[in-house]
């Protein structure tokens, strides 16, 4: 197994220990570890593609695994944010009815006869990103929270600096659903030959 590839596979790694760190009370300074972890994982994503690249070790596995780890991770940060009450259900909804719509686009087309395997586009790579930033921005805020550094003055709370915490959640929450929505109407149009009903 390639380097890429092995830390496609260590980014899905962490996610049992990014979700005990969320959800665990007991775990000291939790979200501390949390940002932290998810922001190793989102570097790996980073790193394992320009390796890929600049090596050529570009694997029909890796086009895989790849955009596949970045689902588990990011869907992990979103129950976990949902658990917490950071944001919205349907939020989360609107992000995995994406991701399992475009899982099923690929199975289809790793099961033709063609065999083929659909990398990320374009809109799904800025989809990638944004998300993995409001994760860190979100979960930033709430260190800082807990910390007594800022508070949120439509919440109970002291701090040094007044910041509405939950209004920036929600809209960078919004406008991930809404980047969401359109990679994945993208990726139907592209690849709508794929489930024509007729076929």
């Amino acid at each position: 197994m390639n380097l890429p590839n092995k830390l496609t596979l260590l980014r899905i790694a962490a996610v049992p220990f990014f979700v005990a760190c969320m959800c665990i009370d007991a775990v000291p300074f939790r979200f501390v570890w949390a940002l932290l972890l998810f922001v190793a994982a989102s570097v790996t994503d980073l790193l394992d593609g320009k390796i890929a690249r600049k090596r050529n070790l570009i694997t029909d596995f890796g086009r895989f695994l790849d955009p596949l780890a970045d689902k588990i991770l990011i869907a992990a940060a979103l129950v976990c944010f949902v658990e917490l009450g950071w944001t919205y259900s349907w939020v989360v909804i609107v992000v995995l009815l994406r991701e399992f719509a475009v899982l099923g686009i690929r199975l289809v087309a790793a099961s033709s006869d063609n065999r083929e395997v659909i990398s990320a586009n374009m809109w799904g790579k800025v989809k990638t990103v944004f998300t993995m930033i409001s994760v860190i921005a979100i979960l930033f805020m709430h260190i800082l929270t807990s910390f007594n550094l800022i508070y949120d003055p439509f919440a109970v709370g002291e701090g040094f600096v007044g910041i509405p915490v939950q209004i920036i959640s929600d809209i960078l929450m919004y406008l991930t659903a809404a980047v969401t929505l359109v990679s994945g109407v993208k990726y139907l149009y592209d690849y709508r030959k794929l489930i024509d009903p007729k076929k």
